[in-house]
């Protein structure tokens, strides 16, 4: 068993292992830059596989584009879901990124879903994409603020809310399959971003289109719907249909015994 390791000097070109025996060896260090940080990480070959998320950006993005058709979409436990993003330099290209969105938008809607994160799909780049036909009843679409929209790639993302106003209502997870909570979250947000060219984009979203923008960023910081949800609502889409089928949680928030904003 390893007990201790030691680098020699800065810039070390070995690493001493020591064993519980007592016995030492010195190996070389290669040093690998990993997509999630931003620095390298001492590896030796002889000791271990390198994590498969070392690999170069490129490279994963275009063996998860040689299958064709719908990516593989990560479920909740998967690392890359919460480790975070780091921002679009240029890691793929024009032309292979706009592959990769092409991919991700081919993806959500075979889902189906209205909008995708990179990190979905296994990919630390800050990037997503969304779209709603909002194919709902007037009621529905009336409570919720529910209006389509268009195909958009989010470059970047940040946003903030825009006015003190909250809304809470039962929401879904492509990476959370089977489940939703309800999530009170801003009813208006401000949007910074880029789209897939470098064009600025600086918007202001309502209602459910601002539910969209707020899921899919917070998937590019690492985190989840659940991790803002009430958790005694947690159903799941069955008993979503079968008992909470109405335009806003009310009936849930008084049987479950949570508080609406």
């Amino acid at each position: 068993m390893v007990i201790g390791g030691l680098l020699r000097g800065r810039g070390a070109k070995a690493v001493v292992l020591q064993w519980s025996d007592g016995e030492a060896a010195e190996f070389p260090v290669v040093r690998v830059t990993c997509a999630t940080r931003t620095g390298g990480r001492a590896w030796h070959p002889d000791a271990m596989a390198p994590p498969r998320d070392c690999a170069p950006l490129a490279e994963r993005v275009e063996e998860l584009l040689a299958a064709g058709g719908p990516l593989p979409i990560v479920a909740a436990g998967q690392p890359v879901l919460r480790r975070g993003t780091v921002p679009y330099d240029g890691q793929l290209g024009p032309a292979l990124l706009a592959r990769f969105v092409e991919a991700l938008r081919v993806t959500m809607h075979a889902a189906p879903g209205v909008g995708l994160a990179a990190p979905q799909v296994g990919v630390p780049l800050r990037i997503a994409v969304l779209e709603d036909p909002a194919p709902v009843p007037e009621e529905v679409a009336a409570a919720r603020g529910r209006v389509p929209q268009p195909f958009r790639v989010l470059v970047n993302p940040v946003y903030e809310p825009a006015g003190g106003a909250r809304a809470a209502f039962f929401e879904g997870c492509l990476s959370v399959p089977g489940w939703q909570a309800v999530v009170a979250r801003h009813a208006e947000v401000r949007l910074r971003a880029e789209d897939e060219h470098g064009r600025p984009l600086d918007e202001v979203f309502t209602g459910w289109p601002a539910r969209i923008v707020q899921h899919e960023t917070d998937h590019l910081d690492g985190t989840l719907y659940l991790d803002r949800a009430e958790l005694r609502s947690l159903p799941t889409n069955e008993a979503v249909a079968a008992l909470w089928n109405e335009p806003a949680p009310r009936r849930a928030a008084e049987a479950l015994g949570f508080e609406l904003p």
